[in-house]
């Protein structure tokens, strides 16, 4: 079984009046996106051993392995942009009143989740990810994470929103300033609706 590049739930310019050009898509979804799932894939045709595990049983065995170091930094970053792209919308940046209710519930307010959010987001270091997560007891935390690394890999819990903080998701649109990044997508780009509609299918 071989890993597949997933299609964008939505065109390639939908994001362009929210800040994420459709350059920005093309080179991101078609060029980076794919080598990641290509180099997985031979990684596994490599190692019989890995043959027929999901995207989610790779990136725990590998995490416990250092020497699949590389399946688990390709897998995990199959993983991690299939679900960037889906915490992203054209009409992103607002909540359902029950999903604001529950961010109100384990961050005080809408305010304090987004000034973790950015927090997270802008002091990981590097390359990495920043995500909005689902612990084991039901309670929604915030967190970061190096490289190809997520909270699967952490075990951390269930992700259930992303930002990709890697140079690549931004600079073409935003250059340097991933502080600016950061707040276009938690304003106007986050898939609230897909977050809430994880929690609900656990």
């Amino acid at each position: 079984m071989s890993f597949e590049l997933p299609q964008l739930p939505f065109p390639y310019n939908a994001l362009a009046r929210s800040g994420m050009s459709e350059e920005t898509m093309q080179f991101h979804h078609d060029k980076h996106h794919q080598a990641y799932v290509n180099t997985l894939n031979d990684l596994i045709k490599a190692n019989p051993a890995l043959e027929g595990k999901s995207l989610e049983e790779l990136i725990v065995t590998a995490a416990k392995d250092e020497s699949l170091t590389p399946v688990l930094n390709n897998a995990g970053q199959h993983y991690n942009h299939s679900l960037f792209w889906n915490s992203l919308s054209p009409d992103g940046g607002s909540m359902s009143p029950a999903f604001e209710e529950l961010i109100r519930k384990n961050f005080g307010s809408v305010e304090n989740f987004k000034a973790e959010f950015k927090k997270a987001a802008t002091t990981q270091f590097g390359s990495g990810w920043a995500w909005l997560v689902l612990t084991s007891d039901n309670k929604l935390i915030v967190t970061k994470t190096p490289n190809g690394k997520n909270p699967i890999s952490e075990g951390q819990g269930k992700p259930l929103l992303t930002i990709d903080v890697w140079e690549h998701a931004y600079y073409i649109d935003f250059r340097n300033r991933r502080p600016d990044f950061v707040d276009n997508f938690l304003n106007n780009l986050a898939n609230y609706d897909f977050a809430e509609a994880q929690i609900n299918a656990k």
